[in-house]
């Protein structure tokens, strides 16, 4: 014993030598246990459920030094006096259990002078408060410790005994030394500790009668106060990290980002020059964010077309319009040819490929001319013998009955037309000024009618004719003289492409 208190009184000399180390004491309540495994048939039924913690406390020192300079990462040891061990307690049935105990339990009490080496990491919260979280092996020496039980029988009978545990090699004897892991999490506030711990023994620290393993495991709740100031490395006063030979603003802490300097919105521009100083941005920019003037989502400094909504696509611009047809290229089927929206952007088309486009083309299948808007030009021969077909038309005077004579030039006019099916016929009517304009009008209406229906009845399609009277509206002649009024009654066939 008198070598463990050389070792604790060595050990916290040179923690004070330390001109780093920051000191603080520590303790509070604590639970342990005794996770123990071993072989005994039916142990885990009739002995195990019946262990339970010891409820405890622990006390002692922490120092805490710093790793490099950043004041983020930090060696913690620590020498602290902790009750470990466990109880055992439990009451028979005797009628069942063939016993005259009716009572048991066993205390087994013991306690360590912990020497925990953990690293610490401590997340900043605010000016003087962190998150802190901290893990490492320890070493444990045996302290003290007592072993004591009572019984009760059926008789009513008292027994209890109590001794100090033993430290050896020997059955029934602890270790001296134990060694194990442990964490601990919380909040450094100013100089206060708040935290949590749990430890896991790693080595078998007790002898038992039978073969097995023994490990001591606690669990508890700490509450700290550093005894003296942080210890702050010469080179970063200001504890941001940032060395004060880099650091703009060596007595406030700052963002390394920032050159050391207060940096709110995290930006890497200090708070000084920074024009937004509550909104992260850039630079360049004096640390405001870059804008987006036309709300299109692409950002100005990649927008080409920063004034006009865009896509990302097409770098922040409207997506074009190659063709200029009004339809961008996006839906345009012919990108590079302007059309109209009916054709999806593509030209007209021009089924025949005469030169004149389907919705201008009288004759969209056969091939024309552009004169004759998309038809092609009709047969000199074929329209002089339908004009000479149309001399040769007479009525029995002052009616709309066609001459028998006039048979034969219109049966060469259906004649024609079935050779030729894709010509029209315009059947006009005409008068002289004999009579009212109104009957002359109905009668050239008749005649034309007449002519038509002729055309029919010889299986032509009525659809390819069209009567039109005009009565004394369009005379080819004089009519002041017989001749001349023989002239201007007449009927005129013109032919035209469907």
């Amino acid at each position: 014993m008198k070598k463990l208190y050389a070792l604790l009184l060595l050990t916290s000399t040179l923690y004070s030598a330390n001109a780093q180390m920051r000191l603080g004491i520590i303790g509070g309540p604590q639970s342990s246990s005794v996770k123990e495994t071993n072989y005994l048939p039916e142990w885990n039924k009739t002995t195990e459920p019946f262990y339970t913690k010891r409820s405890g406390l622990h006390l002692g020192i922490i120092g805490e030094i710093p790793l490099g300079y950043t004041n983020k990462f930090f060696f913690q040891p620590g020498l602290i006096f902790s009750n470990k061990g466990r109880k055992f307690a439990r009451y028979y049935d005797t009628s069942s259990a063939k016993t005259d105990t009716l009572y048991y339990s066993n205390n087994f009490y013991t306690n360590y002078i912990d020497m925990p080496l953990n690293i610490a990491v401590k997340l900043r919260m605010g000016k003087k408060s962190n998150f802190l979280i901290s893990a490492g092996p320890y070493l444990s020496f045996f302290y003290s410790g007592k072993s004591s039980w009572e019984k009760r029988d059926t008789s009513l009978h008292f027994k209890q005994d109590e001794s100090n545990i033993q430290v050896g090699k020997n059955t029934g004897m602890v270790k001296t030394f134990d060694f194990g892991v442990n964490a601990r999490v919380g909040f450094e506030l100013g100089n206060v500790l708040l935290t949590g711990f749990i430890s896991q023994g790693l080595s078998n620290f007790y002898k038992a009668t039978y073969n097995g393993t023994f490990k001591n495991h606690v669990i508890g709740a700490s509450l700290g106060f550093w005894l003296n100031k942080k210890v702050v490395l010469t080179n970063d006063k200001d504890g941001d990290g940032v060395p004060d030979k880099a650091d703009a603003c060596p007595d406030v802490p700052g963002s390394a980002k920032a050159g050391g300097c207060p940096d709110k919105d995290g930006d890497g521009v200090a708070d000084a020059v920074d024009k937004c100083p509550d909104v992260a941005g850039l630079a360049r920019d004096r640390g405001c964010p870059i804008l987006d003037r036309d709300n299109d989502t692409v950002l100005d400094d990649v927008d080409q077309c920063p004034d006009v909504p865009g896509t990302f696509k097409y770098h922040g611009c409207p997506i074009p319009d190659t063709d200029g047809d009004g339809l961008n290229d996006e839906v345009d089927l012919c990108p590079d040819k302007a059309g109209p929206a009916e054709f999806n952007g593509c030209p007209i088309p021009d089924t025949d490929g005469d030169g004149v486009n389907d919705k201008e083309d009288k004759c969209p299948t056969v091939a024309g001319t552009v004169a004759n808007k998309g038809c092609p030009e009709i047969k000199k021969e074929i329209v002089e013998k339908v004009n000479y077909a149309a001399k040769k038309i007479f009525f029995i005077t002052g009616s709309d009955k066609i001459a028998l004579e006039s048979h034969s030039a219109l049966n060469n006019v259906v004649a024609i037309l079935r050779t030729n099916p894709t010509l029209k016929l315009l059947i006009e009517g005409h008068t002289d000024n004999v009579g009212k304009p109104a009957t002359n009008l109905i009668l050239s209406q008749k005649r034309a009618d007449a002519v038509k229906n002729y055309l029919v009845q010889k299986g032509l399609d009525a659809n390819r004719l069209e009567a039109k009277g005009y009565g004394q509206e369009k005379p080819v002649d004089d009519n002041s003289t017989p001749a001349g009024r023989a002239a201007n009654r007449r009927v005129e066939l013109h032919l035209s492409q469907q």
